[in-house]
C-alpha cells in the first residue's frame, strides 16, 4: 500500500482538527479544505489548499456546492489497481486523495433548538456525506475518518507506516456507514413531525 499523500479535511466538529492537520503537515501530507475548516487551520499555522484551487471552481450557492466534483470524488474513488480507471485520472489530471476527515452539519443540535423549516433544511449535509460514503465505499485504498475521537489511532499508524492498515480502513468505513444512516434517519424523522 502507497503512502498517504493527500488529505481532504472538512469538520463541523473542530475538536482536535488543528492538532491533527499539524501533525499530517509535519508527515508531509497535502491538505485540502474547505470554508470554516481551512480557516481554523491557516489560524493555527498550517498550510492549506482550498478546494476551489483544486477544482478551478469557486464555492457556490452559499456554500451548497463545494467539494461535489469529479476532480475531487475521482481522487477519492478510483481503484488504484485499476488499469482502465489510472489511465482516466491521467487523462482528465486527477490527483489521489488518501484521507477524508469529515463529520457532519450538526443537524439534529439544530433542530433541538427549535430552528424554523428553513434554517433545519440548510442544515442538512449533502457533500459531507456524499465524501463520506465514496472514501468508506474506496475503503481498500482510502482512510475516512468522521469521529475525532479515532485521529489519534489514524495518526499512530501513518507514522508508523505511512498509510493505515486495511483492517482499519474497512472499521473506519463501517462507522461511516453507521454515521450517515443515523443522519438520514434523524432527518426523516424530524421530517416526518411536520406537514406542509
Amino acid at each position: 500500500m502507497s503512502k498517504i499523500e493527500r488529505a481532504l479535511i472538512s469538520v463541523t466538529d473542530k475538536t482536535g482538527v488543528v492538532e491533527l492537520g499539524r501533525e499530517l503537515e509535519n508527515l508531509g501530507i497535502e491538505i485540502i479544505s474547505t470554508g470554516g475548516t481551512a480557516k481554523t487551520l491557516r489560524e493555527g499555522g498550517i498550510k492549506v489548499i482550498d478546494i476551489s484551487e483544486v477544482t478551478g471552481f469557486p464555492e457556490i450557492l452559499g456554500g451548497r456546492v463545494k467539494t461535489l466534483h469529479p476532480l475531487i470524488h475521482g481522487g477519492i474513488l478510483f481503484k488504484r489497481e485499476d488499469e482502465e480507471h489510472l489511465e482516466t485520472i491521467k487523462k482528465h489530471s486527477i490527483k489521489p486523495i488518501d484521507l477524508i476527515v469529515v463529520n457532519l452539519y450538526a443537524f439534529e443540535k439544530v433542530v433541538s433548538l427549535k430552528a424554523d423549516l428553513d434554517t433545519a433544511i440548510e442544515n442538512i449535509d449533502i457533500g459531507g456525506p456524499t465524501l463520506l460514503r465514496a472514501a468508506a465505499k474506496n475503503f481498500k485504498y482510502v482512510t475516512v475518518v468522521v469521529d475525532p475521537k479515532d485521529y489519534a489511532q489514524v495518526l499512530e499508524e501513518i507514522k508508523k507506516n505511512g498509510n493505515t492498515s486495511l483492517k482499519t480502513r474497512f472499521e473506519l468505513a463501517k462507522k461511516v456507514f453507521k454515521i450517515t444512516s443515523e443522519y438520514d434517519r434523524m432527518i426523516f424523522e424530524y421530517l416526518s413531525t411536520l406537514s406542509l
